[in-house]
Formats: C-alpha cells, structure tokens, sequence
C-alpha cells in the first residue's frame, strides 16, 4: 500500500494530462472555487439581499488580475436569469458599451441588472469613470424599462455597493 503525502502550500490537487496528481496553483483554485460558485447558484435563484449578491460577486471576480466588466440579469423577482463577463481589459481599465449591455438585457428579458467589476488593485472605491458609467448604464436602460440595482466593485475580499453608497 503506498501513502500520499500533500504539499503544505495546497491541500487541493489537480491532474495533470498524464493522469497525475499535482498541488494546484493558485489560479486553479479560484477556477475551480467559480465552478462551485456556478453550480450553488443557478439559474432561477432570488438574490434576496446585497450580502448574497456580494458574496457571490467576491467568489466570481476576486481572483482576477485585470478588469472585467460583469452583468448579473434577474428577471422582475430578482432571480438570476444570468451572470454574463462582457468585457475583458487591462489591470486598471476596460471599455463598456452601452449599446452592448442594452442588447443583452433585451435578448434575455432581463427586467433588472447588476453591474459588477473587480479592481485589481485592491482599491475598492469607485473611481469617477465608475460613477459616470453607471449614470449612463442606468439612463441607456430605462429607455427599455431594465432597472439597474445596483453596481458592486470587488477589490479581493471587500466589496462596495453603489446602492448602499447612495450612489444609485
């Protein structure tokens, strides 16, 4: 009978394509910690509170190293219709469309949004760019009566909501 022995580092193990157990990197486990996240929330589960949002938002967007733009479509209950990364940029930046995100909102019926984006360097407060975007995200959208909720920035474990910010 042979023993395992498991790296201190990690007590998560990956297979490599030879069939063989390695610690996993970092980037691995937050892979595998967003396909847990996706599989506890599906499709048709009510975000009831902003704590839910944001502990989903934290598991979604915490690892990543450049911006990502993200939308949350909930139908008019609130539930998750779904959770969609439409832009990808650099380590402080992306650019969003509106048109874009109006498109997606009308394909899926959407009746509301969450906005949400990680920020890389860890500073959570919106910056300018971020309030006027939102501004111009919730104007775009109720011309086809999408209501915005809310925006959350994710900078590691800390997230702020616009909403409670009285930035909405």
């Amino acid at each position: 009978m042979s023993q395992f022995s498991f790296p201190l580092e990690s007590s998560l193990l990956v297979r490599d394509a030879q069939g063989r157990y390695q610690a996993a990197s970092p980037e691995q486990i937050l892979a595998a910690a967003r396909q847990v996240v996706d599989l506890q929330v599906r499709r048709g589960v009510a975000f009831t509170s902003p704590a839910l949002v944001k502990d989903y938002l934290r598991a979604k967007l915490a690892g990543y190293d450049h911006e990502v733009f993200a939308v949350l479509l909930l139908d008019a209950k609130h539930a998750l219709i779904e959770y969609v990364e439409m832009f990808h940029g650099t380590i402080d930046q992306t650019s969003v469309y509106p048109r874009e995100v109006v498109k997606l909102a009308l394909r899926h019926n959407a009746a509301a949004l969450i906005l949400a984006h990680p920020h890389p360097s860890g500073n959570v407060e919106p910056s300018r760019a971020d309030e006027a975007l939102t501004r111009r995200l919730r104007d775009a959208l109720a011309l086809v009566d999408v209501r915005v909720l809310d925006h959350i920035i994710v900078a590691g474990n800390v997230t702020i909501s616009f909403a409670e910010k009285g930035l909405m």
